[in-house]
């Protein structure tokens, strides 16, 4: 696993921080200015912020409430109540409360009686994000419990990552802080090792679970892919000392045998995600193998190396690049066997490869993170930015982040996760302009380059 810098500073300093605070007079908390810095300070400590002004809209029992549900589910979700005021201006608000708060995550805000969200790519996908702030506006205004509630619950199941280690409770609640509480501050500090040593420990542990999952879901698919791979083989009923066949053809067979076993070599041995782009080569080199094997037992010329078919790679060589769009995607080229032209071109859906996610059978484009090292394997050579342009998988395999936990490969690289501390070291295109925050109905322009 990755080493995050300035993890043990970090720890230290918020345990340092917590202690500070418990010391601090309660009347000091009370008239304390309340603009975006304390706002984002408070999202440090816990999941939601309800500023002074706003008390009538979400009660502390309904806050408290928001905050034991996102904190049980480890998740990082942010959620803050703000007055529309000149205090909080909506032009880059929740940009820039990502930056102040410096945590990677998904952020909500009710402003006034408008509502918007923005989210590292990492933790949810901006298509999503856009999905679910339209979902919760829609049938018109409702009340901030009600609007939080729903947009957190929808949210929850979904978001990647863990909660940030600053939430983990603190000692004591600050009564008779004197001579004793100095003491302990002391002790704090003298424990700070070993504190951020578990810190980091837990997080290390939540990740690699994690990334545990995300193969364990891809290995479903890859397996198909092999024993699909492996089929093909039995069909092609090829034996070394049939009658005509050659050295050249042999040679043929014996790369298709080498790939099928290398794939499955490489599938036993994964450990992360990243490992099964491997896999995907091999089958991709092994199907090119049975079919210059096919046209030499036919006759025909040597096919050209292409791409296997987008759809679904499990159809062999491509043998051609027709123009299709996704789902509210621009057109591109892409290569597809014969049969799925046909379809295209006769104006139906393409037979495309399917697989779970959290809605049920979906194509692996719209599909989760992990499925990136699975088309990579098939689509490298820089292509497969160009194919996803516009899908959820594209959008994802295009952030920085996507690396931190799938692999690097051609997509660019970054480190940090869901919960994570990043300071200003984000995309900021994930968290838009200016934003719409409309009370209900209204959906905010873009993909999420604005996304709201």
């Amino acid at each position: 696993m990755r080493t995050r810098p300035f993890t043990f500073v970090s720890a230290l300093a918020g345990l340092t921080l917590l202690l500070l605070l418990i010391l601090a007079p309660a009347s000091g908390a009370a008239v304390k200015a309340s603009g975006l810095s304390d706002a984002a300070d408070a999202l440090t400590q816990g999941p939601v912020y309800v500023h002074p002004a706003m008390t009538g809209q979400l009660s502390q029992s309904e806050a408290d409430s928001l905050a034991n549900r996102i904190e049980d589910a480890d998740k990082p979700v942010f959620v803050a109540v703000l007055p529309a005021t000149a205090e909080f201006p909506p032009e880059d608000l929740l940009r820039n409360l990502r930056t102040e708060t410096g945590i990677t995550g998904l952020y909500a805000v009710r402003l006034g009686d408008g509502f918007d969200a923005g989210a590292d790519s990492v933790v949810l996908s901006n298509r999503a994000v856009e999905n679910l702030t339209s979902a919760v506006k829609s049938g018109g205004p409702v009340d901030a419990s009600t609007q939080l509630d729903n947009f957190v619950d929808q949210a929850l199941p979904q978001v990647r990552g863990s909660a940030p280690a600053s939430w983990d409770p603190g000692p004591g609640d600050g009564e008779g802080a004197g001579a004793g509480a100095l003491i302990a501050l002391g002790a704090v500090v003298a424990a700070g090792g070993a504190g951020a040593y578990a810190v980091v420990r837990n997080k290390r542990r939540r990740k690699a679970e994690e990334e545990r999952a995300a193969l364990e879901r891809l290995r479903v698919v890859v397996d198909e892919d092999i024993t699909a791979f492996g089929e093909e083989l039995d069909r092609l009923d090829f034996h070394p000392s049939e009658k005509g066949a050659d050295d050249t053809m042999r040679a043929d067979y014996e790369r298709a045998l080498d790939s099928y076993d290398t794939a499955k070599s490489r599938m036993g041995a994964a450990q992360h995600p990243g490992d099964v782009r491997g896999v995907t080569e091999a089958l991709d080199d092994g199907r090119f193998s049975l079919a210059v094997l096919a046209a030499r037992r036919e006759g025909r010329p040597a096919p050209e190396r292409r791409a296997p078919c987008f759809f679904d790679p499990r159809h062999g060589l491509s043998v051609k690049d027709i123009s299709w769009a996704p789902a509210g995607g621009a057109t591109r080229d892409v290569p597809v066997c014969a049969a799925d032209a046909a379809r295209v071109e006769d104006g139906q859906d393409p037979m495309a490869r399917t697989v779970d996610t959290g809605y049920g059978r979906r194509p692996y484009w719209e599909a989760g993170p992990a499925y990136g090292p699975w088309a990579g394997g098939y689509f490298g050579g820089g292509i497969l930015p160009g194919l996803l342009m516009g899908t959820m998988l594209g959008h994802m395999l295009a952030t920085p982040a996507y690396a931190a936990d799938y692999g690097a490969g051609e997509f660019g690289g970054g480190e940090y996760g869901g919960g994570d501390f990043s300071g200003g070291d984000f995309d900021a295109s994930d968290f838009g302009g200016g934003g719409d925050w409309g009370g209900g109905g209204g959906f905010g322009g873009g993909d999420f380059g604005g996304g709201f």
